[in-house]
Formats: C-alpha cells, sequence, structure tokens
C-alpha cells in the first residue's frame, strides 16, 4: 500500500503531526543533545511499517514552519488530533498504529536523553499524548 490510498491533505497532515512530534521532542531535548534526541526519534519513525509507514517514510511536504517551539506546537498539536481523527475514520487500527508510532516516537527520544527524559521532555510527552487523545 502506498500514499496514493490517502488525499494528498491527509499526507500532509500525517507527515506534519509525525515529523512534528519529533522536532517538538528534539526542541524539549535542548538542555541536553537535541541532535540526538532528533536522530532517535527519526529513526524510529522511518522504521514504521503499514500504510502509516508508507506515508511518514519521508517528511515531504509537511507543514513545520516557526521561530518558536510554540509557533511549531500550534501546527503540530492541530496535526496530531487531525491525523488521529481522520485515521479513526479510515480504519480503527490504522488510528491505533499510528498512536502506538508516536509513541514509540516519543520513548525514543526520551532514552536518547542521557539520564532520562528531563522534566521539559516529560511535559512535551503528555502533551503530544493529550493532542492525539483530544
Amino acid at each position: 500500500m502506498t500514499t496514493t490510498t490517502f488525499s494528498a491533505q491527509d499526507v500532509t497532515t500525517i507527515r506534519t503531526a509525525a515529523w512534528g512530534a519529533v522536532s517538538l521532542m528534539s526542541a524539549a531535548g535542548i538542555a541536553g543533545s537535541a541532535h540526538r534526541v532528533g536522530t532517535d526519534a527519526s529513526l524510529a519513525l522511518v522504521a514504521a511499517t503499514g500504510p502509516v509507514g508508507h506515508v511518514v517514510a519521508s517528511a515531504k511536504g509537511a507543514k513545520l514552519k516557526g521561530k518558536s517551539t510554540a509557533e511549531l506546537a500550534d501546527q503540530v498539536f492541530p496535526a496530531l488530533t487531525a491525523s488521529v481523527a481522520l485515521l479513526e475514520a479510515r480504519d480503527p487500527a490504522e488510528a491505533e498504529e499510528f498512536r502506538s508510532l508516536i509513541g514509540i516516537v516519543v520513548e525514543a527520544a526520551n532514552r536518547a536523553h542521557r539520564g532520562g527524559p528531563s522534566p521539559v521532555m516529560d511535559d512535551m510527552s503528555r502533551k503530544i499524548a493529550e493532542a492525539m487523545n483530544a
């Protein structure tokens, strides 16, 4: 299955959500090694399989612009909520796969931070989970 089973707008929304979660976790991990956090989270994302895996295999077209973490979050949190909703409408199993994938991305980011996740990373992890469950 390829991205052609999704509309262009759906692909943009899902990619914005997924790659945005990577970016937000990297920004939250700035006190440690934002590069390592971003790398580990990205590697978790590109290891995805199934229909969602085909979509998130590339960040091309993701809408991730902003000069601050807050501006980025204003785009990513709604995209996470919308992604779950659109996947739920297609197939609840795909929505669950997406939630699981983002959970793995967040976990990979948290593990990349030396000494465990910082309070900032914990907070960002919580906000990402809340956006997916909104």
